[in-house]
């Protein structure tokens, strides 16, 4: 497993675009897009809902351990979404730009 996707969830747009500018200026990710998402889950025996951003990181699996600590140290959540998914197949040259900013 090469390249990578990984999914984080924030509470507001301004911690999300703290998070992926700090992810893309240490060469942690090459892209991250943000998504507004509605999200309903369970937390601490209570269902709760709101809206969040829903960050997409475009990255390299290598790089999983210092993106989570990164997110970690930014994110005002207690428990963090952080989920990585492996990019199994893409167009070869996007996947080449993912190494080249990420070096």
């Amino acid at each position: 497993m090469s390249h990578a996707l990984i999914l984080a969830a924030c509470p507001t747009k301004e911690s999300a675009k703290t998070i992926a500018s700090k992810l893309v200026e240490e060469r942690l990710a090459a892209c991250v897009q943000m998504l507004p998402i509605d999200s309903v889950y369970l937390w601490q025996g209570r269902i709760c809902d709101g809206s969040e951003t829903l960050l997409l990181i475009k990255s390299k699996a290598e790089r999983f351990e210092a993106i989570s600590a990164q997110i970690q140290a930014l994110h005002p959540y207690e428990v963090p979404e952080i989920i990585l998914l492996p990019i199994t197949d893409g167009l070869p040259s996007y996947l080449a730009w993912i190494d080249n900013c990420t070096k």
